[in-house]
């Protein structure tokens, strides 16, 4: 059994001071981040329960969570919600630091072909994990080229490419420079042996300044 037990009062409080501190939600009461990136999907932060009581009322359909995290206060918060709301909650976990894998890549353009929309997809800041998935959805779901769909990855959602973060633009950077002078689609150059998650991480380098901003002052996730 979870420790985060919201069957009782005592229980919901605990969960709810954790979920404050602990996940920094403090920080999110009034900030969202939020983005509606096409008509039927926004992508934010972490939402507390009043905000997907929000979202709900504004039509909102399906909750995706891209964190992870199934034994914290958050995750428990918002299943609760969503239960008592009546809201689909699909959890499709990627990382913010991390190349991800082919089946990764392709399990994400299936997602967004098969989730019911209007959607909110989140992770904890709304800007790395959130970015990578919109890069994804602007360009499988919409038909945008990933010299376009790239801007999600952006200071305008708070996305700090130098950091360890910036990995994440990194992918497709190398797309760019490799797979698409070779007339490969993103999908072909994924599925190649150009495509070595493991090797592309290890090319990357971060800022150091960027590595301090992101880790020791923002403590992104």
């Amino acid at each position: 059994m979870s420790k985060f037990d919201l069957t009782t009062p005592r229980g919901r409080l605990r969960t709810t001071a954790d979920h404050l501190w602990n996940d920094h939600a403090y920080l999110r009461l009034a900030f969202s981040n939020a983005h509606w990136i096409s008509d039927e999907l926004v992508r934010t932060n972490q939402p507390w329960p009043f905000q997907l009581k929000a979202w709900k009322d504004r039509g909102i359909k399906t909750i995706i969570n891209l964190r992870g995290g199934f034994e914290t206060s958050f995750r428990a918060m918002e299943v609760d919600a969503c239960e008592r709301l009546d809201l689909e909650l699909v959890d499709f976990v990627i990382a913010s630091r991390d190349v991800p894998t082919a089946e990764k890549v392709l399990g994400a353009r299936d997602l967004f072909e098969t989730v019911r929309y209007p959607a909110l997809m989140h992770c904890k800041s709304g800007a790395d994990r959130a970015g990578i998935m919109a890069v994804f959805y602007k360009h499988f779901r919409q038909g945008q080229s990933i010299r376009e769909a790239i801007g999600q990855l952006s200071p305008r959602y708070l996305h700090v490419k130098a950091g360890l973060t910036g990995v994440l633009d990194y992918i497709f950077e190398r797309y760019l420079a490799e797979g698409e002078p070779a007339g490969q689609s993103f999908v072909e150059w994924v599925q190649s042996p150009a495509y070595d998650p493991v090797a592309i991480k290890a090319d990357f380098k971060a800022a150091w300044w960027g590595t301090t901003l992101n880790e020791k002052l923002l403590r992104r996730e």
